[in-house]
């Protein structure tokens, strides 16, 4: 049994092998050449230029304030969702948007954002001016936040709704009012669903190339934004490549970070 165990491995090997290491050896090894196809260790000294910092410094921020946004909308909304009664009915609404595709989803902000799109209307309505909110860095928070903030919520949820209801009633009974039932009991165990929430909104937040076009009109430029105009409209593979490596070792510092906080967190 253990032998046919081991088998049954092999798909998974394969798919790891290919679709995951060949990807990122060819990566690394394509951060080595130049846009004629030599050897050259140019690309990483540009990248360590004054542009390509504070490419990456923008990034983060960026990241870090799309990531805020989405805890401090989701977590609420993840309690509230726990202590009501048709949570399904609530979490298929969260859920939903997110079978609509990106695209899609981009293009109808720019119709509720444009000159006249939905929100100048309103605006219209109410005898206020016109505000002009496409292609500026507010829209592209705005609709990174939609975007995401589902993803935020699940996993959230998903932790407060393992904890123990006795905990809970332990705590009343103990004499604890809610504030610090929510903070001793609550904020403690739900801290596993912030981690993995911080995990898929921050590092896919980094590398956002599609919204930055459609929505900021390149006025945001991230690593997502350079690595696609280095493959696709200069053609320097190497550059492009070389960006992506720091994008992946940027990811594994974000995952390793929180694991760490994860581990502090247990041992107190």
């Amino acid at each position: 049994m253990r032998q046919a165990k081991k088998y049954f491995l092999i798909p998974y090997l394969i798919w790891i092998i290919f679709f995951i290491l060949l990807p990122l050896v060819l990566i690394f090894y394509s951060s080595f050449l130049d846009i004629e196809g030599k050897f050259t260790l140019s690309n990483y000294r540009h990248f360590f230029s004054v542009t390509y910092l504070q490419m990456t410094l923008t990034s983060f921020i960026y990241a870090f304030i799309i990531t805020l946004f989405c805890l401090l909308i989701a977590y609420p909304v993840a309690l509230a969702i726990r202590n009501t009664r048709n949570k399904q009915f609530w979490l298929l609404l969260i859920i939903l948007p997110t079978w609509i595709n990106l695209l899609l989803k981009t293009y109808a902000f720019i119709g509720i954002l444009s000159k006249e799109g939905t929100v100048n209307d309103i605006l219209s309505f109410m005898h206020l001016p016109n505000a002009q909110l496409l292609f500026t860095s507010t829209a592209f928070i705005i609709v990174s936040i939609y975007i995401y903030i589902p993803f935020m919520i699940l996993p959230i949820f998903n932790s407060m709704d393992a904890i123990p209801e006795n905990l809970l009633q332990a705590s009343r009974d103990l004499g604890a009012d809610r504030w610090t039932t929510f903070r001793k009991v609550i904020m403690p165990l739900s801290w596993e669903g912030v981690k993995t929430g911080i995990q898929i909104t921050f590092i896919p937040a980094l590398s956002l190339f599609m919204i930055t076009r459609l929505i900021a009109g390149n006025k945001v430029v991230n690593l997502g934004t350079a690595i696609e105009e280095q493959f696709l409209v200069t053609q320097n593979y190497g550059m492009g490549s070389t960006i992506a490596v720091f994008l992946i070792l940027a990811m594994a510092l974000v995952m390793i970070l929180t694991k760490e906080s994860e581990s502090e967190g247990r041992n107190r």
